[in-house]
């Protein structure tokens, strides 16, 4: 899971002024009525370990979630498509590698993206600083077109902590790869965009890709979170993202965080947590909608 995002509107480049006409506007294109409140809910990480994809492929097989997010260059990643049966889940674009004692790195063997380690860098400035664009390139589409050889229907693109979000250079492989592949992607919003100084998300959308409309991570007290960002959600489609594992020795080794991520597992698998979607009102959707849309409005 990456840098945790706020959920907020998104903004005009070079204003502060809420983008109230586009967040309606995805909703109306998808057939609702402009004041929907939709949501994505998003399993990330799957393919990071064997506790994620127990925990991923439960969540996707319950009431819940509808999306993930597959960690191709992982160790259990293999392991993750042998259990695949045709949910919504796209590739988690890899080009960090975060824990200290449990590595993996590039399946193209790039050698700017590989630390002293041996594996991808630990943090986004390192990978900022020392990555070769052309080596970026080639790593992230050999990352899909490996999903799709393991026989995944991608249906989107993410990218791990962010990082080809945030930085222009980086970004333009992102949102080729998008147009490419023809896939909708999920970027950061709000406060993330400002910081970033540039405007990814009407980059995007100039160029066809289509994108949800907000982006929220639920992090710890994971019943009572889910609770607020629900009766809360603005019209327009929200992206709940989560990081579901099952508990076990493996998970509680690789991560301090391991019981945020079996708390989140729990949560998804509640029938409780179907009921507060309905109190709510908000439907859900997954990216496979947005895939949809995006190739039908290509032609």
């Amino acid at each position: 899971m990456g840098p945790a995002s706020g959920c907020g509107d998104d903004v005009r480049a070079g204003t502060n002024r809420p983008n109230v006409v586009d967040v309606s506007a995805l909703v109306e294109r998808l057939g609702y009525a402009p004041d929907t409140r939709a949501a994505i809910v998003t399993c990330l990480d799957l393919g990071q370990s064997h506790a994620g994809n127990v925990g991923v492929y439960d969540a996707l097989r319950g009431p819940i979630a509808t999306s993930a997010s597959l960690m191709v260059p992982c160790p259990w990643a293999r392991e993750a498509s042998a259990r695949y049966r045709g949910e919504d889940i796209g590739v988690q674009l890899t080009l960090n590698s975060e824990h200290a004692l449990y590595r993996w790195g590039p399946i193209t063997h790039a050698p700017s993206l590989v630390d002293g380690n041996g594996g991808f860098p630990v943090t986004l400035p390192d990978l900022w600083d020392h990555a070769d664009l052309e080596e970026v390139r080639r790593e992230c589409r050999s990352q899909v077109e490996r999903a799709i050889y393991w026989g995944f229907d991608v249906s989107h693109l993410n990218s791990h902590w962010d990082a080809l979000a945030l930085r222009p250079e980086f970004f333009d492989v992102l949102l080729d790869i998008a147009i490419e592949f023809a896939l909708p992607v999920h970027l950061p919003s709000g406060a993330e965009q400002r910081n970033a100084g540039f405007p990814f998300r009407s980059l995007a959308e100039g160029e066809g890709v289509v994108v949800p409309d907000h982006t929220v991570e639920i992090g710890a007290g994971a019943a009572r979170a889910m609770e607020r960002v629900l009766f809360g959600l603005e019209p327009g489609v929200t992206e709940i993202r989560l990081g579901p594992c099952i508990d076990s020795p493996e998970l509680r080794a690789i991560t301090t965080d391991w019981a945020k991520m079996v708390e989140q597992h729990d949560l998804l698998v509640q029938p409780s947590t179907a009921r507060l979607f309905e109190r709510s009102g908000v439907i859900r959707l997954g990216f496979r909608d947005l895939r949809t849309l995006q190739r039908a409005s290509a032609g």
